[in-house]
């Protein structure tokens, strides 16, 4: 764990906070979204098409954008038209995808840019700019466990360190520390992946 005046070195850092559609991890995703505004971050906020426009049982659309453009001051960039301008014109430093599903996972495997997500995650590494996922998806380590390989070989990507959630009741399923993000921001800055990549699985 990075000490707190080690991640004082994140003040002033534009950050793309970006969210997918794992819909049961969004009230943590704020708590690091506030965190990181805290550190002196400068946020700014996209979300997916499903994770801007479906109602779930974990709350509204509305409401998590809401929420979003409240915490960081800005206005959730939910659109290609928006996410364009990401990287041609320099808008942030960094980029992190937390939730990372599946569904994107494989899509940034294999080159697939249909969302603003995945858009604004391609311009930043068009422009050698660290791109951070933060995973959390049932078949890491089956359907996707490939995808995820790919990924994790390719340059400027750097992963959360993650874990088992659940080995017995859902042995495939992944998600990443959340509370690791600023840490592995430091040290993708650095050109390094935080580690252990892989974690303990929780109790």
């Amino acid at each position: 764990m990075k000490k707190d005046t080690e991640l004082e070195k994140l003040k002033g850092l534009r950050v793309g906070f970006a969210l997918c559609g794992s819909f049961c991890t969004f009230d943590e995703i704020l708590v690091e979204v506030q965190r990181l505004v805290n550190l002196g971050c400068d946020v700014l906020p996209i979300m997916s098409y499903n994770a801007a426009n479906m109602d779930t049982r974990f709350g509204t659309a509305e409401h998590f954008k809401n929420e979003l453009h409240r915490i960081t001051g800005h206005p959730v960039v939910a659109t290609i038209q928006d996410a364009e301008p990401i990287g041609p014109k320099g808008l942030v430093d960094v980029i992190v995808v937390a939730p990372m599903t599946g569904n994107s996972i494989a899509k940034m495997a294999n080159g697939i840019v249909d969302t603003p997500v995945l858009l604004a995650a391609k311009s930043l590494l068009r422009n050698g700019k660290p791109v951070i996922l933060a995973i959390s998806t049932n078949d890491a380590l089956s359907g996707n466990a490939r995808n995820i390989g790919l990924l994790l070989a390719r340059k400027n990507i750097y992963f959360v360190p993650f874990r088992q959630d659940n080995p017995n009741g859902k042995p495939t399923s992944v998600i990443a520390d959340y509370s690791l993000i600023p840490q592995t921001i430091l040290a993708a800055l650095e050109g390094r992946q935080l580690q252990p990549i892989m974690t303990g699985p929780l109790d």
